[in-house]
């Protein structure tokens, strides 16, 4: 019939050439091969390094970078060094988590992770001012071990509305802040952990390099959640990456070495607190900030009760 147009056969196949399996093959359009849906990755070196360097020296290092340099560099009406430090991480710390996002072997949800991105640098920002002033205090006497309404130099306010903003400020720096600086922080972590699984046995093996990394990690791990108070968002990550791997091994998937050291990691972490807590389990003044069931001091609080006094005794000799 005219104006009909004809379909073309597809050509014979050669004999001892493969045959048609309905399979995509990768093409402009992005479809991908069967095979290819356990990629694996071999252990990111880099950027775990980057991580580990970054986060004690940005991190743990910006209040003793505050302490130790002489106040006369920094005035207390302006940013300290620690500040700075802060702000290279509020900087560094989502580029990096970008970058490790980019090598998973598995295509994660990016609306996900740019909004938790988002939130993630807004929290950080958040807690910048709030962390920024509450560590300048120190220097006026402001004892990290005790409530905003108990320190000396806050309770004699006058108005006394002035300790109410005080207490926004600390609301900010502790809450506000931490939430949304820690849990998009943890997520990510988490979404990047769901694609650290491969079918392949051989690779569930960490170099060397991971086993020596793996001491700092788990130790700024502590730091964080110690300081952070953040151990029921920590646990519940932890809890949600073991039921992860038991659901994939009845697949018979392992984790790769990247998933491997970002798993021990936390379980290091977790033995580290419970360290913490047994040591400081009968300190009736820590006791008496931090109660309830769930009993974790903060690092600082333990330096300003113990460590600063014994500096202060030092001096006076």
């Amino acid at each position: 019939m005219q104006g009909t147009a004809r379909r073309r056969p597809f050509p014979a196949a050669a004999p001892g050439s493969p045959q048609p399996t309905g399979q995509l093959y990768p093409g402009r359009h992005g479809a991908v091969k069967n095979e290819d849906t356990f990629k694996t990755s071999p252990f990111h070196l880099d950027l775990w390094f980057y991580f580990t360097l970054q986060n004690w020296v940005l991190d743990f290092g910006r209040p003793i970078a505050m302490i130790i340099l002489p106040l006369e560099w920094f005035p207390l009406n302006k940013p300290s060094a620690g500040d700075y430090f802060h702000m290279a991480y509020n900087v560094i710390t989502p580029f990096l988590l970008l970058k490790l996002i980019e090598r998973s072997p598995k295509t994660l949800p990016r609306s996900m992770i740019y909004v938790s991105i988002i939130m993630f640098v807004m929290g950080a920002s958040i807690h910048l001012v709030g962390d920024s002033v509450n560590h300048r205090l120190i220097f006026s006497g402001y004892q990290h071990h005790l409530s905003v309404r108990e320190n000396p130099i806050i309770k004699n306010l006058k108005p006394e509305t002035l300790i109410d903003s005080f207490e926004l400020l600390y609301y900010y720096d502790e809450y506000l802040g931490h939430s949304m600086w820690y849990i998009p922080f943890f997520l990510i972590l988490f979404i990047y952990f769901t694609g650290c699984f491969t079918p392949v046995e051989e690779e569930s093996r960490m170099p060397v390099a991971a086993l020596l990394l793996m001491g700092p990690s788990s130790l700024y791990y502590w730091y964080l959640v110690t300081e952070g108070q953040i151990f029921i968002l920590y646990i519940f990550t932890f809890f949600a990456m073991m039921a992860l791997v038991m659901h994939q091994k009845r697949k018979g998937l392992v984790l790769d070495s990247n998933g491997l050291f970002l798993f021990y990691s936390f379980i290091i972490t977790l033995v580290l607190i419970a360290l913490w807590v047994v040591w400081l389990w009968n300190d009736k003044i820590l006791r008496k900030k931090y109660p309830g069931v769930i009993y974790i001091p903060e690092p600082w609080a333990f330096y300003t009760l113990h460590m600063s006094n014994l500096h202060a005794a030092k001096e006076s000799l």
